[in-house]
């Protein structure tokens, strides 16, 4: 029903309920707490009633959101990558995580390059956004490896951290 999609190493489907114990796994990293937030995710219920609330809907509103990012030639999940339609943020923005296991093997980079390319060439996105925080190097480079330049600062709602904003264009792409 919704795309998925493949690189070389890599399959990015749609993320669904039978994720759970992935989500669930993923949301409780370390690195996911520091760098996105705690979603307060306790059980793979929870995990489960996210993805019905927060992922599903913009999925079936946009036809694109979340995608849990698939290792070939074995089938292990190894992290996220999607295309968010982000409360308190103008425009589409692009996020991914990775299980600390998977992160420094360009896995972030192949699915998001890959996400970036539908948003523009397939989703008809003008405008990509990112986020990340001031501490978060890895994330940085990751995004200006992709080509996107940072744009200034934001504080999402209910929040008070400064971020860092970045952007790309599809005339820059």
């Amino acid at each position: 029903m919704y795309q998925t999609f493949e690189t070389n190493r890599l399959f990015l489907r749609p993320t669904s309920p039978e994720d759970g114990a992935f989500v669930y796994e993923l949301m409780n990293t370390p690195k996911w707490i520091e760098n996105i937030g705690d979603r307060n995710i306790q059980t793979i219920e929870d995990a489960v009633a996210y993805i019905h609330k927060r992922m599903l809907p913009q999925l079936e509103r946009l036809g694109y959101g979340n995608y849990t990012v698939i290792r070939k030639e074995d089938g292990v999940k190894l992290g996220s990558c999607g295309l968010y339609d982000r409360e308190g943020l103008e425009g589409i923005d692009i996020g991914f995580a990775f299980l600390p296991e998977y992160e420094g093997k360009g896995y972030g980079f192949e699915a998001a390059n890959r996400i970036k390319d539908a948003a523009f060439n397939e989703f008809g996105v003008l405008e990509i956004n990112a986020i990340t925080a001031k501490h978060n190097i890895p994330s940085q480079k990751l995004l200006e490896k992709l080509g996107l330049t940072v744009a200034g600062t934001t504080i999402l709602p209910n929040d008070d951290e400064e971020l860092l904003l970045y952007n790309i264009k599809v005339s820059d792409f």
